[in-house]
Formats: C-alpha cells, sequence, structure tokens
C-alpha cells in the first residue's frame, strides 16, 4: 500500500488530502474517510482500513483529508457551510476524471465526520453507493455541551467568548457555530429525511461508547428504518484493535468490496 499527500485548490479553499492506494494511475473504486472532531488526515483508524481494504482490492484508493480548522488546515474558523463545501471538493476530485477518476465512491466516517456526511446526504442527495458510519455523533448538539465541552467552555460561550475544545489539535468553537449545530439536527425528521437511501447506510456504535449515547443513535435508525450493527464492548474510539477489525470487516462486506 502507498500513501501521497495532496491538496484541493479551489473555490477559495485549500483542502489537505491524503491518498492510500496500491497504484495510484489505478484507482477505479474509492471510500472517502471522515474523520471525527479534532482528528485529522493521518488516521490510524483510516490507515488501518486502508491496509485491510487495498490488500484485496487492489483497485481501491482511500482518501482522507482535514475538516476545516483540523490537522494542519488553514481555516481559522469552524463553520458548517465550509465543511459542506470541503466535502463537496472530495467527492468532486474523487470521482472526476480531471481528479482521482474512481467510477464509484463509498463512505467511512466516524463521530462528527459521520454527523457531516449524513448532513451533506440529507441537504444535497447520496453520492454514495454505500456509507458506513461509525459512532455517529447524533445529536450533535448534545455531544458538544454535555461531553466535549465543560461547565466552563459553556459559561464563555454563553458570553460569546470562543473556546478551545478538541483531542489531537484543539478546535475553535464559537457560540454560532454551537447554534448552528442546534438548527441542522439530523436526527430532526420534520427536516432531515433518510428514508430513500437507508438501505444504503449502516450504523455502527461501541456498546461502551463514552461519548455518544447510544439511544440517540438508536432512535435515529428506527425513524429512518437503517441497519445499526452494536460491537459489544466497543468504546467510541473503538480502542481495541479485535474490535476494530471486526468493525473493518462488517464495513468492507456491506459495501460489498
Amino acid at each position: 500500500m502507498r500513501s501521497k499527500y495532496f491538496d484541493i485548490n479551489r473555490d477559495g479553499m485549500s483542502v489537505r488530502c491524503k491518498l492510500y492506494c496500491s497504484d495510484p494511475h489505478n484507482v477505479r473504486r474509492a471510500v472517502i474517510f471522515g474523520h471525527g472532531f479534532g482528528g485529522h488526515m493521518d488516521n490510524r483508524a483510516a490507515e488501518r482500513f486502508a491496509d485491510k481494504a487495498i490488500s484485496k482490492y487492489h483497485d481501491l484508493g482511500v482518501v482522507v483529508f482535514n475538516w476545516p480548522c483540523h490537522g494542519n488546515d488553514a481555516m481559522g474558523r469552524l463553520r458548517l457551510a465550509d465543511c459542506d463545501t470541503y466535502l463537496r471538493l472530495v467527492l468532486d476530485h474523487t470521482c472526476s476524471p480531471e481528479g482521482l477518476g474512481a467510477r464509484e465512491c463509498c463512505a467511512y466516517a466516524t463521530s462528527f465526520g459521520a454527523y457531516l456526511f449524513l448532513k451533506y446526504m440529507a441537504e444535497h442527495g447520496n453520492p454514495f453507493r454505500r456509507a458506513a458510519f461509525r459512532c455517529p455523533a447524533i445529536p450533535l448538539y448534545p455531544v458538544f455541551t454535555h461531553t466535549i465541552l465543560g461547565p466552563e467552555e459553556l459559561d464563555k460561550l454563553a458570553k460569546g467568548k470562543p473556546v478551545l475544545a478538541g483531542f489531537d489539535r484543539k478546535v475553535r468553537i464559537t457560540r454560532e457555530f454551537l447554534e448552528e449545530v442546534r438548527e441542522a439536527d439530523v436526527t430532526d425528521p420534520d427536516r432531515y429525511d433518510f428514508m430513500e437511501m437507508s438501505d444504503d447506510i449502516l450504523l455502527m456504535m461501541g456498546t461502551k461508547d463514552e461519548v455518544v449515547p447510544m439511544d440517540g443513535i438508536q432512535k435515529f435508525a428506527d425513524d429512518n428504518l437503517i441497519e445499526v450493527l452494536p460491537v459489544e464492548g466497543a468504546d467510541h474510539r473503538f480502542q481495541d484493535p479485535k474490535k476494530m477489525d471486526l468493525a473493518i470487516s462488517e464495513i468492507l462486506k456491506f459495501m460489498a468490496m
């Protein structure tokens, strides 16, 4: 398996990307991977998935990219509209003859990334043949207000002051961003409808997820008739290698690759 970094410079944006493949000139199929909040494109879960997938399918490419304000991205302010644009640019590059030239594309995203992919699919239509989401951070607003941000950070935000939050890189969060997240609740069936694409979506969650409550994911799945695969004993990041390998195996099976 080979990897290379590249940038997509379009529409005033610069999206930092990483491609895993056997041969960049022989990519016929692709999986776009979306990392979680505070993560980056040099993601161990993405690399592990790419290694196992590409060892079986030599015409497959796995594209990972930094969300705005994540990793070495140059953006200074996190906004949902910019996240939406980044994903569109990565999709265009992956599937266009001038870019990677993949003839079909699947999605694999985790946590915050899964939320952003679901939002994109509901608002623009589903561009993926299959989409698998591990521990999706839905509904996202309470994940921020009850898990990621503490009382001190929430107090600062209420006063209009930005705060830093995240894991591998601290991301600047504003009150305006939280309001955007509150408004764009993909679990609201009156605003977001996934029924027509439900057969092409798989949700996976760990029974010991310490970040995203299982009941929120299950309710969203029930409302939209989406399959849910619980993994016994797995935490939010699937840090147990055996549980991660199980997840990868099920995702590849679902994608029928």
